[in-house]
């Protein structure tokens, strides 16, 4: 009986730890999965590039807030084909300290996010302090989607 209730307490304690909210990347034409991240309520994750007109990193960065994805903040360093040149109501501007643009104040939730992995430049998520190639990830060119899940194991 003992070893019956030890393994009713490990599956239940191993179901707990799966369980979960993550940071699904597919790819956006055949849905099949890349990678998955596990998150939590407030975890932020980017994702940087180099703009394809002005050649400055610009990186964009999201936050989790109730199991979906919402954009927080953008970083930029020149202005550029579809680089925000006004600042919307409750949006704030900063100059950083190597000349960045930091705009702050989005509440957007970012139901369909997607990205197509540059050809000349790489594009880097960045997610629990560590670095990833999404050109290595996905493949040049590819269509990456970006969503939050709830999965229960």
């Amino acid at each position: 009986m003992a070893a019956i209730m030890v393994a009713i307490i490990a599956a239940v304690v191993l179901f707990a730890l799966r369980s979960g909210d993550y940071l699904v990347l597919r790819n956006g034409d055949t849905k099949e999965e890349y990678a998955r991240f596990r998150v939590s309520e407030g975890d932020e994750f980017s994702v940087m590039f180099i703009h394809s007109v002005n050649q400055y990193p610009l990186t964009d960065v999201y936050q989790i807030r109730g199991h979906a994805i919402y954009v927080v903040q953008t970083i930029y360093y020149n202005f550029g084909a579809g680089v925000q040149t006004e600042i919307e109501e409750g949006q704030k501007l900063e100059i950083g300290e190597n000349g960045e643009m930091i705009v702050t104040g989005f509440d957007r939730e970012m139901p369909y996010l997607s990205y197509i992995v540059g050809t000349v430049s790489d594009h880097t998520l960045t997610i629990h302090g560590e670095e990833i190639s999404l050109r290595e990830l996905c493949g040049r060119n590819s269509k990456v989607e970006f969503s939050c899940e709830h999965k229960f194991y």
